[in-house]
């Protein structure tokens, strides 16, 4: 068991939700995914929730996600969505923050068409890579620690060295 709240981000299609379900299993504690946590509360799709109410109201619900979290949630993985942590700048008082850095050409890789349908900010691939230049610099900035998330038994061994470097 941790003692305290890992909190993944990066760009979308980085493997956020993958790892951080991986590593929880791993760790032998909870797993929560915002982006997931907000679709069930709305009973909306991601996609649905900026169609009809668009990207300000998302930030919204996720900032009200931010606050449930870093007041009831402990010992935990989460995955935050790619934009989180640049609306929610004070993302490390809910835990510590690792960034899972991967190249965008390798996130285009990794999604397939239906993936990129999902996501609303991917429906134009240049403007999602200009999104991911300015993001990167943030995530970065914000960042207790950085993994090039390139394989996943070798990236939960690398939280687990910082987790027990952090004791």
């Amino acid at each position: 068991m941790i003692s305290t709240n890992i909190i993944l981000i990066g760009f979308m299609g980085s493997g956020k939700s993958t790892l951080a379900r991986a590593l929880a299993r791993e760790l032998n504690t909870y797993f929560i995914d915002t982006d997931n946590l907000i679709e069930n509360f709305e009973n909306k799709s991601i996609n649905k929730i900026f169609e009809s109410e668009g990207e300000q109201s998302f930030r919204e619900k996720e900032r009200y996600c931010f606050n449930w979290i870093k007041h009831n949630v402990k010992s935990t993985v989460i995955s935050v969505g790619g934009g989180f942590p640049i609306f929610i700048p004070e993302i490390k008082e809910a835990g510590i923050v690792i960034y899972l850095k991967v190249p965008f050409e390798e996130i285009l890789k990794r999604m397939d068409e239906n993936e990129i349908k999902k996501r609303p900010l991917f429906k134009d691939i240049q403007k999602a890579k200009e999104l991911y230049e300015k993001r990167d610099k943030i995530y970065t900035k914000l960042a207790d620690f950085i993994i090039e998330n390139k394989n996943l038994s070798k990236s939960i061994e690398e939280v687990k060295e910082i987790l027990n470097a952090s004791k």
